[in-house]
């Protein structure tokens, strides 16, 4: 069971870490708020409810002492310990004692032995319903004469009652006397309910409020988030050099450090270039000793000037890739695809003017490529000269800019390739007609160059009947 359990966890905890620091913050307020809400709630109205309680047990307190002085002043006790009589009514100026079922109630228990009550006399609110006192709360009391307990009794006239109870010892009475006070608690109920409602009610007011004006401020105190966010895509996007403006002091650290390490990948992409030219400067020479050493006929000149050859053909390409991944990593390279791509397509109508090829151009006029131009220029320059090569009459050139990728499409109405032939011009090296002059080179350094730059070079049939090569370049 736990090796199931931890999946769980750990896919929860995945789930969680994915989610944005406002929501982590607004769920955990939330959470927060609700439970002191319900605490508050249930706390303050519990509060409230024991207070009215208190204030009810102190009328009854009342009650008792006065009835108490009551039966003291009226003389009602005889030597014996006997009452006099039971037809008094100690409150005649308290209408309250006087109503039948008034919700207020007095009474004096007189007990046998074993605690049963042997006779009463009561208040006239009582009317005919019995003494408002529990058997438990009769002993509790006769336990203990002179202190007040307190209880709850359903009635009379099922009202819910409290009820306080106090024992007087009677000289020459074997059995003390139990004065008894009673109210209806339902009145005090229904406040204390309206106040727990009342107060629910405004606290989820409150709430609503205090919640609504934390989310606000969230979103503004993360404001300068969104901004880096913005500031970060216009650098990797070219359209300025490092990040600017006036971040808060918890930000400013940040900000810092980035443009620190924008510098630095500029520097790096600088160093790189230099060593890529200076090797390619230090084995050119080189080579050309070894070819004009091996000047002779013999088999052995032939072999060292096809290795040669060779050798110069692999460093051209691996020094050409290497100065094309040190640009392709350049932060904030930025170049407009129409200019170049109608300049490469004036001079190529020039250059094919002689055989009637036209080359044209179609698409969006403000497309952008993430990426230095000369890296661009050798993509579709080496597509375009490509298509010219092999086109009747025409080269159409298409470019799409949409928010998920740009889209550059050569089209050429030439023989156009099979399958086979498509999926092997892809490989570096490999030449399908060798009557027409290059190294076969092209379309893998193309290849090559557009996944530097996260794109891809697909090979199909266009609509002109030829070859289509398209370069895609997502914009994520």
């Amino acid at each position: 069971m736990s090796d199931a359990a931890t999946p769980d966890r750990k896919s929860l905890i995945d789930r969680w870490s994915s989610v944005s620091l406002a929501r982590r913050i607004t769920i955990a307020a939330a959470i927060w708020g609700v439970l002191v809400l319900i605490g508050g709630a249930v706390a303050l109205s519990a509060v409230y409810r024991a207070q009215t309680l208190v204030l009810v047990e102190q009328d009854l307190q009342e009650t008792l002492v006065t009835l108490s002085r009551e039966l003291i002043r009226e003389e009602a006790f005889l030597p014996d310990g006997r009452v006099t009589s039971t037809d008094r009514n100690f409150f005649p100026s308290e209408t309250r004692f006087q109503i039948q079922y008034s919700g207020n109630y007095w009474a004096v228990l007189g007990l046998n032995p074993d605690l049963s009550i042997a006779g009463d006399f009561r208040s006239r609110s009582l009317w005919d319903e019995d003494p408002p006192i529990t058997t438990e709360l009769i002993v509790r009391a006769a336990g203990q004469p002179g202190v007040t307990q307190f209880g709850n009794y359903d009635g009379p006239a099922d009202q819910r009652s409290r009820v306080a109870a106090q024992a007087i010892v009677i000289e020459n009475r074997a059995t003390p006397l139990i004065l008894v006070a009673a109210a209806d608690r339902t009145p005090n109920d229904i406040a204390a309910n309206q106040f727990r409602n009342l107060l629910l009610g405004t606290m989820i007011a409150l709430f609503g409020g205090v919640f609504a004006a934390m989310v606000l401020g969230i979103r503004y105190s993360l404001t300068p988030l969104t901004r880096l966010r913005t500031d970060i895509v216009r650098v990797r996007e070219g359209e300025t050099q490092k990040l600017g403006g006036d971040y808060p002091a918890e930000v400013r650290p940040l900000t810092e450090e980035l443009n620190k390490l924008i510098e630095h990948n500029r520097e790096v992409v600088e160093r790189a270039r230099t060593h890529v030219g200076n090797l390619a400067h230090a084995l050119k020479t080189p080579l050309a000793v070894l070819k004009n050493e091996a000047s002779g006929q013999t088999q052995l000149d032939d072999v060292v000037r096809r290795q040669a050859d060779a050798m110069q053909t692999n460093v051209e390409h691996y020094l050409k890739r290497a100065r094309m991944a040190a640009r392709a990593e350049t932060i904030g390279a930025r170049t407009d695809v129409r200019p170049v791509i109608d300049g490469l397509a004036r001079l190529l109508n020039r250059l094919f003017d002689a055989r009637g090829i036209e080359v044209t151009v179609e698409g969006a006029a403000h497309a952008t490529f993430r990426g230095e131009q000369q890296d661009f220029e050798e993509m579709v320059g080496n597509l375009m000269e490509n298509a010219c090569k092999w086109a009747a009459t025409e080269v159409r050139v298409t470019i799409a800019d949409t928010p998920q990728a740009l889209t550059i499409s050569v089209e050429d109405d030439g023989n156009g390739l099979t399958e086979d032939e498509r999926a092997a011009a892809l490989k570096r090296g490999v030449r399908l007609d060798e009557t027409t002059p290059g190294t076969g080179l092209g379309l893998s350094i193309v290849k090559e160059l557009a996944e530097l730059h996260k794109g891809q070079l697909d090979l199909g049939v266009a609509a002109l009947g030829g070859l289509a090569a398209t370069l895609r370049f997502p914009r994520s």
